[in-house]
């Protein structure tokens, strides 16, 4: 057997072609393997915590719709934690900040933009994760590209080197560079998609988030029109 044979893998499986590919093209693969593992760590951690928080929102939810006055929100454990005991927090705070203010339509103004910048804020907090599934559906089908054009390029090395055009001679090193482009399709294409699947996820839990919000803001202006009722000659509630 010639020098030339004696070099060529004993046969093409992605191992073997892995093995005696060039480091460059061998870093390639690497680092492509890495962002597929990171693609579906990101989907099983993601997964889990949006079903979690949108289990929260909902049940937080169905309880504002339920409730009155601000006061009751204080011993509802489903009001207690996350994203709701935030927007509640920030209503109280600007309640407080306002007290002695007479103009309602003032306060309800400045409470819809605080619960705004909460939500703008937690949204920012949700997405968290979902931009290295982007970077690496967009980037990984070019790194694959060039760990290919790379190995195709050693390969016609090769053939200047051996003064032969034997297709044995040519094929494993055609064919290890392509399976650097094979990997960067493996890489990106669930990248993409798992993506788009968390950018519809997160769509829907902002306009639950948005439907929590409106919810404390109800009941703080009814709480402002309780207020102001007597002192309009107008009979409170728990005086009819």
């Amino acid at each position: 057997m010639s020098p030339i044979d004696a070099s060529l893998p004993a046969d093409l499986s992605p191992w073997q072609m892995f093995l005696h590919a060039d480091w460059v093209v061998q870093a390639v693969m690497i680092g492509l393997a890495a962002a597929s593992v990171a693609t579906w760590t990101v989907l099983v951690a993601k997964s889990w915590e949006l079903a979690r928080i949108g289990h929260a929102l909902h049940a937080a939810h169905a309880v504002l719709t339920r409730t009155a006055l601000l006061s009751e929100t204080e011993a509802n454990p489903h009001l207690d934690e996350g994203i709701a005991r935030h927007l509640i927090a920030e209503a109280r705070a600007e309640l407080q900040q306002s007290e002695g203010l007479e103009d309602k339509a003032g306060i309800k103004e400045r409470l819809a933009s605080r619960l705004e910048r909460v939500e703008l804020a937690y949204t920012r907090h949700l997405r968290k994760g979902t931009g290295l599934l982007a970077t690496i559906g967009a980037t990984a089908p070019f790194v694959g590209l060039f760990g290919t054009v790379w190995g195709i390029m050693n390969s016609f090395v090769g053939i200047a080197r051996s003064n032969t055009t034997n297709l044995a001679v040519v094929a494993p090193g055609i064919a290890e560079a392509l399976l650097a482009t094979a990997l960067g399709l493996v890489a990106a294409i669930p990248a993409v998609v798992i993506y788009n699947h968390f950018s519809r996820r997160l769509a829907g839990l902002r306009g639950t988030l948005g439907d929590l919000s409106a919810g404390v803001q109800q009941i703080v202006s009814r709480d402002l029109d309780r207020r102001q009722a007597p002192r309009a000659g107008i009979p409170a509630v728990g005086d009819r």
